[in-house]
């Protein structure tokens, strides 16, 4: 079972606040919101948009205190690299919300039945999942990619302080020769320029396979929930004790 991070006690906090700012606040305190903007308020909003869809779904304080810590324990997975892990989220956002939809003590209890856990799974979904590009991006570290190129010949040997007086020599001998059959002196350069050309042409080539790859990994996912029937939503009357 998940260790929530919401108690009873500040459940009860949370449910006394119905303005957005209250909430927030609220919130803020509860899972100690510490961050500059616009990470703060990316961060409160997922919050607020959770409690405010428990209490559409007339959840439990219970019920709702799961699915804040589902939703946290998604988006620190989502956050921790800055590389593509969208799979890995789902699936353990799917394990977390079994282990609350089971009952199997100790290791997991049903406060969600199976319409219940249908619909939350699809609000993380569409709440989160389908932007988590987004979210990576503002909270995740950002990935730099140094490129540095060395030309030359393959497995030319460096020279050293024994035979860089020889190296000199005949490095003079190589440039009279070549001045006496005429050699253009550009042609080393050229040649070195067009070597440099065609590896940053097959870097950049790589790096746009990659990415068409990740999009459409993503675009796979999006449209396999696309073709999923519509689930029955729980329902919206709140029991009356």
């Amino acid at each position: 079972m998940l260790w929530t991070d919401v108690n009873y006690h500040d459940m009860e906090e949370i449910e006394k606040m119905h303005s957005i700012p209250d909430l927030e606040s609220a919130l803020c305190r509860v899972f100690g919101v510490d961050l500059p903007e616009p990470k703060r308020g990316v961060l409160l909003e997922l919050y607020v948009q959770t409690v405010l869809f428990c209490r559409e779904c007339n959840y439990k304080k219970e019920q709702t205190s799961a699915l804040l810590s589902i939703i946290k324990a998604t988006h620190e997975v989502n956050i921790e690299t800055p590389l593509n892990n969208i799979e890995q989220c789902f699936k353990y956002c799917k394990e977390l919300l079994l282990c609350h939809s089971v009952r199997r003590p100790p290791f997991s209890i049903n406060l969600f039945n199976s319409e219940e856990a249908t619909c939350i799974l699809n609000y993380i979904y569409n709440r989160y999942v389908r932007h988590y590009k987004l979210y990576k991006y503002i909270f995740a570290p950002q990935l730099q990619l140094d490129l540095s190129f060395t030309y030359g010949i393959p497995g030319q040997d460096e020279p050293t302080m024994e035979n860089s007086s020889a190296l000199d020599v005949e490095n003079v001998m190589e440039k009279e020769t070549e001045a006496s059959i005429g050699e253009p002196e550009g042609a080393t350069l050229g040649s070195q320029s067009e070597l440099k050309g065609l590896i940053e042409r097959e870097v950049r080539e790589q790096m746009t396979l990659v990415s068409g790859q990740m999009d459409q990994r993503m675009k796979d996912i999006a449209d396999q929930h696309k073709r999923a029937p519509d689930s029955p939503q729980p329902n919206q009357k709140a029991k009356k004790h």
